[in-house]
């Protein structure tokens, strides 16, 4: 998308701030006044990212560990990605990407949908690895891993379950790929990226500079819509947790 040369970008004291040449601005209580002629090619690059949750799945009731189980969608699931897609139908994406676990992949086609286009496949996007906890509850993780279970929650950022993933490295394998992601849309448009609580989580955390160690601050419900812009490469967060009913 490219912006009207009449905005321009400023940073005051490390932080940018977009507006119109001739704006008024306030800053500690004081207002100050800014004019700035700008040429006429001047213009920013904006790339807007539809960061999306998969929807509800089989048995979501039951509260299990699913990670990289391929869990299939639930008939509620379906229908909520489905006005989702609805929802954003009036976008013009450029690009849909999606992880490979089934309940993403399939929430991605309906996405997709109204807009005749195919998800492209994204295997780093998959949700965390549980290990020895997928398929089961938080109450028989606790129970039956109570030292994994106590340091996860004491630390979730670099312990893991025996054979699955710490929140470092999802990051690892997340970060480059949506950095791949961004790099190839980085003239501007929309596109969307469908894939999971953790690994949307570790998205926003990034984006939105916080430590990591405050992941689960972070709510993302099934088919949640996150929105975020790209301002030359700097992200701004427009919607958190949306759902389909106020996702724009």
């Amino acid at each position: 998308m490219e912006r009207s040369h009449s905005f321009f970008r400023l940073f005051i004291h490390g932080f940018p701030f977009y507006g119109k040449a001739g704006t008024a601005f306030r800053l500690a209580e004081k207002p100050f006044f800014i004019f700035w002629s700008v040429h006429s090619d001047f213009f920013i690059m904006t790339t807007t990212l539809y960061l999306i949750r998969h929807g509800e799945t089989e048995g979501a009731e039951e509260r299990r560990y699913k990670g990289s189980l391929d869990v299939p969608l639930s008939a509620d699931g379906e229908r909520r990605m489905a006005a989702v897609g609805m929802r954003l139908a009036s976008v013009k994406f450029d690009a849909i990407y999606a992880s490979p676990l089934s309940r993403a992949l399939k929430s991605a086609e309906l996405v997709a949908a109204p807009h005749g286009i195919a998800p492209t496949i994204c295997e780093p996007l998959r949700e965390r690895n549980f290990g020895q906890w997928e398929g089961l509850s938080f109450d028989e993780c606790r129970d039956q891993y109570p030292d994994q279970f106590e340091a996860w929650f004491k630390n979730p950022l670099t312990s893991s379950p025996v054979g699955g993933e710490s929140t470092l490295d999802v990051r690892a394998r997340v970060s480059p790929a949506l950095a791949e992601i961004l790099s190839r849309h980085n003239g501007g448009g929309n596109i969307a990226v469908v894939a999971h609580g953790g690994v949307n989580r570790i998205i926003l955390c990034e984006m939105l500079g916080m430590p990591l160690e405050n992941i689960f601050r972070v709510e993302q419900n099934f088919g949640a819509v996150n929105i975020i812009e790209l301002w030359d490469g700097l992200p701004v967060v427009k919607l958190l947790n949306g759902i389909a009913e106020n996702a724009l």
